[in-house]
């Protein structure tokens, strides 16, 4: 009888060791990672069976991340801790508090994915106005003051925000009711091809990987393309931007996104060396004893004309870039409400504005050129 009390002993060993190893948890297998080459704020990773976004820069000099799960409709929610967000895709309604990601939308062909937006009268662009008509996409007041009534009604499944510096009770509130809210930081890179490749991250939540990639290759390859007939030149002329706000004269910083494109353009930006990524607050004396002989003055602000800019302060005409008609803003493209195409579409097309600046600084490079965004005035 010792064998076959033997043989049972092995297989009730066997059956036990079988046992132990349906116990073992599953590892999650990582197909693949987004490339992702300019933008520094975010990581788009693709699992088995969901995909995870990590945003890193929701605000400046954010210590915070933000993980979301974006699980197909239908699909077994993954393990998670706590702090991820869960959004289940595609997204079929989705309500946006930036006109910069209105571009986004009608770039991906999901425009008609919009029902909301806080202030309508901002929109720019032809195409969401006209959905507006429509009443397909319903105004909810500020985004200081939503109508969260009506954001309840709309029941959108997605909320693309931002916040400037992490505390934005609008946000908070929504999340509350239970909608996922997902931060948008492109606003953070200093890089204006990094801000276009955000376009990517906003492409998961609506299936749209693909057309994101391609769309963005053809910008990048754009403004590639405007660098390198810039570099053709070895004059660079000096530079000054910005303008008074309550007697502060806010100038891109040396490190920000703007003095990347006065980079880009062959220019001499004169604040270049300086080591600040967001805007210079400077008075105007500090700025004049610098900037007085610059011969271009490139984004001045609202203004639509010379007269209108001494309207505000005279000492603008001491400049010598006022007094040989070189000062340009980025006031050509408006709304029927007075909303800049600029602010709208100028993140996601940072080709064309580098292109309007090459125009500006070097006219003999880009001929036949029609500025996009710039005006001068006049």
């Amino acid at each position: 009888m010792r064998f076959p009390i033997f043989i049972m002993s092995c297989f009730l060993v066997f059956l036990s060791c079988k046992g132990e190893k349906t116990k073992i948890p599953s590892i999650k297998k990582q197909k693949e990672s987004t490339e992702i080459k300019y933008a520094k704020g975010f990581t788009i990773t693709t699992y088995d069976d969901y995909k995870e976004i990590k945003v890193s820069s929701p605000w400046p000099e954010s210590d915070k991340t933000f993980n979301y799960l974006l699980v197909k409709k239908g699909a077994k929610i993954p393990e998670h801790n706590k702090e991820a967000i869960i959004v289940k895709i595609p997204i079929e309604k989705v309500v946006v508090m930036s006109t910069t990601n209105i571009p986004t939308l009608e770039y991906l062909n999901v425009e008609d994915k919009l029902v909301g937006f806080p202030n309508t009268n901002y929109i720019s662009s032809e195409k969401t106005l006209e959905n507006i008509k429509k009443g397909k996409v319903k105004d909810l007041s500020s985004d200081q003051n939503l109508n969260m009534e009506l954001l309840l009604e709309l029941n959108p499944e997605l909320v693309i925000g931002f916040s400037v510096n992490g505390n934005n009770k609008t946000l908070n509130q929504i999340e509350k009711f239970g909608i996922p809210v997902v931060l948008d930081g492109a606003w953070t890179e200093q890089h204006p091809l990094g801000r276009a490749e955000w376009i990517k991250l906003k492409a998961v939540f609506f299936d749209k990987e693909k057309e994101a990639d391609s769309i963005f290759k053809t910008i990048e390859s754009n403004y590639l393309k405007a660098k390198e007939i810039a570099n053709k030149t070895n004059k660079k002329p000096t530079l000054i931007s910005g303008s008074l706000f309550k007697d502060v004269w806010n100038i891109p910083g040396g490190k920000s996104y703007l003095a990347k494109y006065f980079e880009d353009a062959n220019t001499n930006y004169l604040w270049k060396d300086t080591n600040k990524a967001g805007s210079l607050k400077l008075n105007f004396e500090s700025v004049l004893e610098k900037g007085q002989k610059a011969e271009l003055w490139i984004g001045c602000g609202r203004f639509d004309s010379k007269q209108d800019m001494l309207s505000k302060h005279n000492g603008y005409s001491f400049f010598e870039a006022y007094k040989s008609n070189k000062i340009y803003s980025y006031t050509k493209q408006k709304g029927p409400n007075g909303g800049l195409l600029y602010f709208e579409l100028g993140p996601l097309r940072p080709d064309l504005i580098l292109k309007d600046i090459i125009n500006i600084a070097h006219p003999e490079l880009l001929t036949d050129y029609e500025p996009f965004f710039f005006k001068a005035l006049n």
